[in-house]
């Protein structure tokens, strides 16, 4: 959504890098970049020019003046302002603190209310409440039914006592303010702890529309308002914001299709103009494309630092905990990591969502994008088919898949042999790379291996060179110190033994370690 409006603000902050002062024509020539990139990305022209005007003036003040770096100075306070922009603070949903929890959905026909309904109930489900959907859409053909299929696949239940329109020919039947309103008494039987209700849209901002949302918020008193709105709709985001502002005054926004590549102005629009922070976001089709809206994380995706943190949680709940001890104890004990482990791994990251989204998340990924957009999804599904054609034998003891077996698991997984043989010499690559690991030998190709491990990846001895190098000292005080240590007898102090206890002085048991740590003591 921001790709546009994301590579021209770090193009013009490349211009920047390596300056020890910023000159007032610097200052200027920047903030008019940042502008030019705003209104790009259709971001509203009163939100820009207020924008640029406080950048500027922060910009050519003493934070700048006496940074150390500057140009790190001046996307500090890009960063920060775009922060103020969308919001400042996470916007947390306001529970009820009796009874159900009653959520509004407002907005135009077409930005996404029913799809995204069952999205906030799947979320809300995730977060250990029990919500229901209310179909009080009954105008739009077929709402009804499409809230239903979605709260299926959701998993979440749905009140719809009306069929409402099931064509363009038929008038809407029932009334809308009567089965919001019963859907709440509902909830409240039921125990249902939060009541999600869909309300009905129209193509344009009309007074029916209106007095209909009105009619409905004033039956059933929700606990938020939530504003629907479509990421894409561009300019006209403001004027639609401040009309339903006025006529049901919500409470929060959500920004939908924020995955599509329109560019993203209306996120940035929004929050300035009305004041109502954006709470949540849709990322994309699936019921699981959702997530809080968090303006810290968003202002870095923009400026392509990544969103690390949001990467994070969805491992932490993705996660599965006792695979993860499993594999540290495979690690730990110096065991073979096999082509089933490989498999659970894969399944693991699977679980976390599209790989795409993930990557987009890592800090200057802009700068790969087109690999990204040309990476295929499929080809994880294709290394699992591979996978899965080998015998449970042949993926714990990979060395025994000889030319015959190839051929028999690229059959059978519907590949070539050649991709076959290139994932096992991959494979055979990370092995050699866990093994060095887990010895503590470091990375290949890495000059000193890992600080603290005991092997060093690129100080290890050659084979076939047996000769020992001498350790002991070139200064001819200290050769004369050891020499006379060795005529009577003693052992020479360890090189460093001056700054810590020497090796005989260690008792690893002493030091409770891990199981597999003695080795790096010189046990």
């Amino acid at each position: 959504m921001f790709n546009s409006l994301s590579d021209r603000l770090t193009a013009t902050f490349k211009n920047l890098r390596g300056k020890g002062r910023l000159s007032e024509a610097d200052v200027d020539a920047t903030v008019r970049e940042i502008r030019r990139a705003l209104l790009e990305a259709d971001v509203a022209v009163p939100v820009v020019r207020e924008f640029t005007g406080i950048v500027k003036e922060r910009a050519l003040g003493a934070e700048v003046s006496e940074a150390l770096n500057p140009g790190q100075q001046v996307v500090k306070i890009v960063n920060e302002e775009l922060q103020n922009v969308l919001g400042g603070e996470t916007r947390r949903i306001n529970l009820a603190k009796s009874g159900p929890t009653v959520i509004m959905l407002a907005g135009l026909q077409g930005a996404g209310k029913t799809t995204l309904a069952g999205k906030l109930g799947k979320w809300l489900t995730d977060q250990g409440h029990k919500p229901v959907l209310v179909a009080s859409d009954l105008q739009r053909p077929n709402a009804v039914t499409q809230l239903q299929v979605v709260g299926q696949r959701a998993g979440v239940p749905v009140f719809a006592p009306e069929p409402g329109a099931t064509s363009e020919s038929d008038d809407p039947t029932g009334d809308p303010v009567k089965v919001a309103r019963d859907g709440v008494d509902f909830a409240r039987a039921k125990l249902y702890d939060v009541v999600i209700v869909d309300t009905a849209g129209r193509l344009g901002i009309d007074q029916a529309l209106m007095n209909q949302a009105r009619d409905i918020r004033d039956a059933v008193d929700p606990d938020e308002v939530l504003f629907v709105i479509d990421a894409m709709i561009g300019q006209d985001a403001v004027n639609t914001a401040k009309a339903f502002d006025e006529g049901v005054d919500f409470t929060g926004v959500v920004l939908s299709k924020l995955d599509g590549d329109a560019r993203g102005g209306a996120a940035l629009s929004v929050r300035a103009v009305t004041g109502k922070p954006i709470m949540f976001a849709s990322t994309g089709e699936g019921v699981r494309d959702f997530e809080q809206f968090h303006p810290d994380r968003m202002a870095s995706r923009i400026l392509d630092m990544g969103d690390v943190l949001t990467l994070i949680e969805q491992a932490e709940r993705q996660w599965d905990k006792s695979e993860a001890e499993r594999m540290a104890k495979k690690f730990t004990d110096q065991e073979d990591f096999t082509f089933e482990d490989f498999l659970a791994q894969m399944q693991q990251l699977r679980k976390m969502g599209s790989m795409k989204k993930m990557l987009a998340m890592m800090p200057g990924a802009a700068g790969m994008r087109e690999q990204l957009e040309n990476f295929d999804e499929r080809e994880i599904d294709r290394v699992e088919a591979i996978v899965r054609s080998m015998t449970p034998h042949e993926r714990v003891a990979p060395k025994i898949i000889n030319g015959s077996r190839r051929a028999r698991i690229a059959k059978g997984s519907g590949v070539s042999v050649s991709e076959v043989n290139q994932l096992m010499e991959r494979f055979a690559q990370a092995q050699k790379m866990m093994k060095r690991l887990a010895q503590g030998k470091g990375v290949p190709g890495m000059p000193g291996g890992i600080p603290g491990m005991g092997g060093a990846g690129g100080g290890a001895a050659k084979k076939g060179k047996s000769k020992k190098k001498s350790s002991r000292s070139g200064n001819p005080a200290k050769r004369a110190q050891e020499n006379a240590a060795l005529a009577s007898g003693q052992k020479p102090a360890a090189p460093g033994s001056a700054f810590g206890a020497q090796g005989k002085d260690l008792d690893a048991e002493s030091l409770n370690l891990p199981k597999g740590f003695e080795k790096f003591l010189g046990k």
